[in-house]
C-alpha cells in the first residue's frame, strides 16, 4: 500500500484546519501557502472532505473552512480512506475479510490479512489530535 499525495495532503489539511481556525474560518489560500501545496489540488481535496462532511464552509470576505467536529473525533483512517478507498495491501482483502476463489488454499493470504490488520490498528488508533499534538511537540508548543 502507498499513500498518494490526496491522502497525505488531505491529513495535512484537517490538521492545519485544527490548529489554525480558533474558531475563525481559514482560507484555503493560506493554507495552499502554509502548506506549499497548490490551492487547485486543496480545492479538489477540500471538496471531498465536505462532500463527506467532515468540513464545513464559511462564505464571504473572511470565509474559509472549519472541522465540523473535535480533531478527537477524526482518525487518520477515516481521512485516508476518503481519500484512498481501501488500505488493504492485496484486492482480495475487502471489509477485513479474505475474499477470493483460492481463499481456502492460499497460504499468502495470511500474510495479507495481517498486514491489513496492522495498517488497520495503527491508521483507526491515531486521531487527529494526536496529529496536532505531535505537530505541536516538534514545533516546541506543548498542548495540555
Amino acid at each position: 500500500m502507498k499513500i498518494s499525495t490526496k491522502g497525505r495532503y488531505a491529513l495535512r489539511l484537517m490538521i492545519d484546519l485544527a490548529m489554525n481556525s480558533n474558531g475563525k474560518p481559514v482560507s484555503l489560500k493560506d493554507v495552499a501557502q502554509r502548506q506549499e501545496i497548490s490551492d487547485k489540488y486543496l480545492e479538489q481535496i477540500i471538496s471531498i472532505l465536505h462532500k463527506a462532511g467532515y468540513v464545513r464552509s464559511v462564505r464571504g470576505a473572511q470565509g474559509g473552512y472549519l472541522l465540523r467536529k473535535e480533531p478527537e473525533e477524526y482518525t487518520v483512517g477515516m481521512i485516508l480512506r476518503l481519500t484512498e478507498g481501501s488500505l488493504a495491501p492485496v484486492s482480495c482483502i475487502e471489509d477485513d475479510e479474505i475474499v477470493c476463489d483460492r481463499a481456502d488454499a492460499c497460504v499468502t493470504a495470511i500474510v495479507y490479512k495481517k498486514i491489513n490488520d496492522a495498517v488497520n490498528g495503527v491508521v483507526d488508533n491515531i486521531t487527529l489530535a494526536d496529529l496536532i499534538n505531535w505537530q505541536s511537540e516538534k514545533n516546541g508548543q506543548y498542548i495540555i
